[in-house]
Order: structure tokens, then C-alpha cells, then sequence
């Protein structure tokens, strides 16, 4: 547990605007940028679990697009929708559509969904990634995806 004042500051603040966000829209977007190919940026959301659903994990986009795909997927669980695995979004106007996955290893990703709701990183909040497409078209299981530097990472390979 952390003593350094400014830390327990900053994360105090953090848990109030985490705790708005949800009372204001019934859940939260967290945006982390990356620290190497390790240690990828993504997003997830806060609240969905409060909700009886898993929370929602993007990794490898920018934090416009993750921010922007997490919104539209949550709204669907705050309307009523349960997502499961294997499922694929699409929304009306938008050539493009996400595939929801098992995150196996949310205990290494999660951390303010689990301080949020108290629990620790080995009884973490269970979570879905949700896998979207290269530019062209195709998905991380498909054959002839371009694992380059828009390679994103697989659920269970990559962690915060």
C-alpha cells in the first residue's frame, strides 16, 4: 500500500471522477497509453460489472478510437444487451465491427475496475477484449493478418 501523499491524492481524485462517470452514465472509459510492445496501450471500461456483465478491453488503438468503439459496446450492455464470446458488433453506417473475447488475464489489466470495486487482482473483475480489424479488413486470426506495428495483441499475451 502506497504512503506518498501526492499518490493518495491523485488516486483519490481519480476514484471521485470514476465514481461520477458511473452515476452519470453507468459506466467509466479508462484510457492507458503503452510502455512498449509488452505493455500495449488500450482502454477499458468501469462499470459494466456492477451491471452484471464482464468490462470491456480494446488494446492497440489510439485513444480517440478506443475511447469512441468502448462507448458504443458498453451503451449496448447499459441497454440491456448481454455480449458473449465470439459475437460480432456492427452499428448501422460503419463498414467496420468488433469481435467480443475472453480476456483471460484481467487481474494484469484491470486494476481500476478492481480498486473501484474493491476486489483484489486475483479475484479481478472478469472483463471481455474486444478484437477489431486491420485497415484491411481482416482479423488477428485470419489468414494473411499483417502482425506489423498495427499487429494487436491477442487476449491472455499482453498485460498492463
Amino acid at each position: 500500500m502506497t504512503t506518498d501523499p501526492q499518490l493518495i491524492a491523485w488516486l483519490d481524485q481519480e476514484d471521485a471522477h470514476v465514481a461520477r462517470m458511473i452515476r452519470e452514465h453507468r459506466f467509466a472509459v479508462t484510457y492507458v497509453w503503452g510502455e512498449g510492445p509488452d505493455e500495449p496501450a488500450f482502454g477499458y471500461t468501469t462499470g459494466l460489472f456492477g451491471l452484471g456483465h464482464p468490462e470491456l478491453v480494446m488494446v492497440g488503438l489510439g485513444q480517440d478510437s478506443t475511447h469512441h468503439d468502448l462507448n458504443r459496446a458498453a451503451g449496448l450492455v447499459v441497454d440491456g444487451r448481454d455480449l458473449v464470446p465470439g459475437e460480432r458488433l456492427t452499428w448501422p453506417g460503419w463498414a467496420g465491427s468488433l469481435v467480443v473475447e475472453t480476456l483471460p488475464n484481467p487481474g494484469e489489466i484491470l486494476f481500476g475496475a478492481n480498486r473501484f470495486y474493491r476486489r483484489p487482482d486475483e479475484h479481478s473483475v472478469p472483463a471481455f477484449q474486444l478484437a477489431w480489424p486491420h485497415r484491411d479488413g481482416t482479423f488477428p486470426w485470419d489468414a494473411g493478418y499483417p502482425c506489423g506495428p498495427d499487429c494487436q495483441p491477442r487476449p491472455g499475451t499482453w498485460r498492463a
